[in-house]
């Protein structure tokens, strides 16, 4: 019976990794699908979103089912319930990836993007793809250090969101309101993707560590503790 309880608990982990995996290759298809107008690959992101939400709905279930059946306490308490405020990051990555590809396709065959934001743009889904993929190795791994660099690679995305903002607000803008707007709602969409997956990392230090991410500091080289000193 022990056997099978911690089976459980590790296919639960399992299936929060196959999410990440998910939602970081939607993000990178939904960024392809806004900056080339493809609305093949738009529907296509759309329709897979059913897909992450099931794995979140069958997650919930048994998770549920755990607590009632097993009433973990300690290390094992904190494994289920973490696990499912991470499937909830993980879904609503999941949705802003979608709402990037239904842009595409409201905006088909236009493009959402003009051409002088077309680099920020790209840049953004690149780097909300990237923080996802170290996620789910942070989900794999159950590295600490890892997981805190995290929060210092979405300073860039804030840096990236912010450079956005300003060039709307430019008063050399040619390109209307209603392209400002999309703009203004992608930026949005990717920096909240970001601190998602920003969140899954700092959720995965408190389930190996039980002391929250914020109370921790990355590994500081000796030399630079002395610097500081």
């Amino acid at each position: 019976m022990r056997d099978a309880y911690h089976e459980e608990l590790d296919s639960i982990g399992d299936g929060l990794v196959e999410m990440a995996r998910l939602v970081g290759s939607a993000i990178g298809r939904a960024t392809t699908a806004i900056l080339d107008a493809d609305l093949t690959l738009a529907e296509s992101v759309i329709e897979a979103d059913r897909k992450v939400d099931e794995l979140q709905h069958d997650l919930e279930a048994r998770a549920i089912a755990l607590l009632a059946r097993q009433q973990p306490v300690a290390t094992d308490l904190r494994i289920v319930v973490t696990s499912l405020r991470m499937s909830a990051d993980l879904e609503r990555s999941g949705d802003l990836a979608q709402h990037v590809a239904k842009l595409a396709r409201l905006r088909y065959p236009e493009r959402a993007v003009p051409h002088d934001l077309h680099a920020t743009i790209l840049e953004m889904g690149q780097l909300a793809q990237r923080l996802m993929a170290k996620s789910a190795e942070v989900l794999v791994t159950k590295d600490i250090d890892l997981a805190l660099q995290l929060e210092q690679d979405d300073d860039d995305m804030d840096l990236l969101h912010r450079a956005l903002f300003q060039h709307l607000i430019d008063g050399r803008w040619q390109h209307g309101i209603e392209t400002a707007v999309d703009v203004t709602l992608l930026g949005r969409y990717y920096e909240r993707y970001a601190d998602h997956a920003v969140a899954v990392a700092k959720r995965v230090v408190y389930l190996v560590t039980g002391e929250h991410a914020d109370e921790l500091q990355p590994d500081v080289p000796p030399a630079t503790r002395a610097e500081g000193a």
